[in-house]
């Protein structure tokens, strides 16, 4: 039982869907939502108010700006690419406190959740 509560502790301490994410955004809460796709993915459709850095740019230099006191949420396309596990093992790496978008920018658009930038192809943008 004790290995079965802490695996379901570990994935929400590790976690984040997108209905919390928008309510944590809602409510004040400090998160910064980072795109950890290609540029050119987040130019066609990102989450409102999403930083654009891509997962193999993110290093010292790259979030030396990026308020360390902040949740950190980071996420991709969400169909079977794992850009958003990667920018956030980057982040952790880094020092940030990190949560993955579960779904990625698939389940934001299908909870409802609105886009900035148009409407994304079907390159992921995640290499």
């Amino acid at each position: 039982m004790d290995d079965q509560l802490k695996h379901y502790a570990d994935k929400l301490a590790y976690e984040i869907d997108a209905w919390d994410l928008k309510v944590a955004r809602e409510q004040g809460e400090n998160v910064i939502v980072i795109d950890a796709r290609s540029p050119e993915a987040y130019a066609a459709g990102h989450i409102p108010g999403a930083l654009s850095l891509p997962h193999r740019a993110m290093d010292a230099a790259s979030t030396a700006g990026l308020d360390r006191q902040a949740l950190i949420v980071t996420y991709c396309d969400g169909i079977g690419c794992n850009a958003s596990t990667k920018g956030a093992l980057n982040m952790a790496r880094l020092g940030f406190r990190v949560k993955e978008l579960m779904g990625g920018l698939d389940w934001w658009r299908r909870d409802g959740h609105p886009l900035e930038g148009g409407t994304p192809g079907t390159d992921c943008g995640c290499s």
